[in-house]
């Protein structure tokens, strides 16, 4: 069982443009991994903008919830849960939310669906094993922050490089555990 963070990005770092748009990344299709990837799964997490991002994309679309699994997203807000959703609205520290994924997953794995904040506090904590990032063709300028941590001590671990497509390169890094760094604290901010 790994907590992952399989996220795309655009070259210069960012995870949606300053208006929380992914019509840069959708233009593009999902990548051929995706649903391998989805059914070792077994619980995801994500903040309140990533969460209300999907729920936009939704009731534009008419797609009902893509997830079979429980998902928890982290806000301080009221928000709205989907039709058909296995959806846990928390706040708070990340790491009590962790061992109800953990139980809830069933063996299977963590997904951090995004966004950045809120992996940085899994990582602040200890608990993100590996980060899974697909590398998009454009730049944004601004926007959504991939991970916004300084991670530099112990540094991640290339495990793997693959291209997909003429589109995307899917580098896949293990975060070696160690001491949190620049004085992560627990407790630290909530995603909102």
């Amino acid at each position: 069982m790994k907590t992952q963070y399989y996220v795309a990005s655009s070259l210069d770092g960012f995870i949606a443009d300053p208006r929380h748009s992914l019509d840069w990344l959708l233009q593009f299709g999902m990548t051929d991994d995706y649903p391998a990837f989805i059914r070792n799964v077994g619980a995801l997490a994500m903040g309140a903008a990533t969460y209300e991002w999907i729920l936009a994309d939704l009731a534009r679309t008419g797609h009902p919830w893509p997830y079979e699994q429980p998902a928890w997203v982290f806000t301080s807000r009221s928000l709205p849960a989907p039709p058909g959703g296995d959806v846990r609205f928390v706040r708070g520290d990340v790491r009590p939310v962790y061992e109800a994924m953990i139980e809830a997953a069933g063996g299977k794995n963590l997904w951090l669906v995004g966004g950045g904040e809120l992996v940085g506090q899994f990582h602040d904590h200890g608990l993100l094993d590996e980060l899974i990032l697909t590398l998009a063709p454009v730049t944004l300028g601004a926007g959504a922050a991939l991970l916004p941590r300084a991670i530099t001590t112990p540094p991640l671990r290339l495990t793997s490089v693959q291209q997909h497509g003429d589109t995307f390169v899917q580098l896949r890094y293990e975060v070696p555990r160690g001491e949190p760094q620049n004085g992560a604290s627990p407790g630290g901010a909530m995603s909102s």
